[in-house]
């Protein structure tokens, strides 16, 4: 290499910006690799869930707006919000700070799946026995499990 100046700084300082450029975004990215694959499947099945009965004959997007009850409906906004917003962004934008939203709101958004069920199976003020969840409400809270293990594994991937 040569260390003449040429008006813009010599060709070794000009190399050492592109490799400081290089390594300051790869520090802020993640490489998904088949994993990629596995959660763009995942956030799919999440999403047909939503299209499948949850509560009654309301489909997820209804429970969303209201329709279900508000345990129901606070797992169809955190699984829209967090299992399918958030993991598309994180999944094109590929930023690791997006990882760990995923990862930790997907942990949150199973709890409140798991109370969602539950909410369905117990019984109001009479004791009676709830209608139980529909089959999308399931399939949401499996889809929502593994996409929360998924981006936990890829948040902590990083060295």
């Amino acid at each position: 290499m040569n260390d003449v100046p040429n008006g813009n700084g010599t060709d070794l300082d000009r190399l050492a910006e592109d490799v400081d450029t290089v390594v300051t975004k790869a520090s802020r990215t993640v490489e998904l690799g088949r994993r990629g694959f596995v959660l763009s499947i995942l956030v799919f099945v999440l999403i047909v869930g939503q299209i499948l009965p949850w509560v009654g004959d309301h489909v997820g997007w209804q429970v969303l707006f209201g329709q279900g009850g508000p345990i129901p409906q606070l797992f169809a906004a955190t699984s829209t919000l967090i299992g399918v917003l958030c993991s598309v962004l994180a999944l094109t934008t590929r930023r690791w700070w997006m990882t760990w939203v995923c990862a930790i709101g997907g942990w949150f958004s199973s709890v409140d799946g798991l109370l969602a069920i539950w909410s369905q199976q117990s019984g109001g003020g009479n004791n009676v026995a709830g209608a139980g969840p529909g089959i999308g409400m399931i399939v949401a809270l499996a889809a929502m499990v593994l996409l929360a293990g998924n981006w936990m594994r890829t948040a902590f991937s990083r060295t």
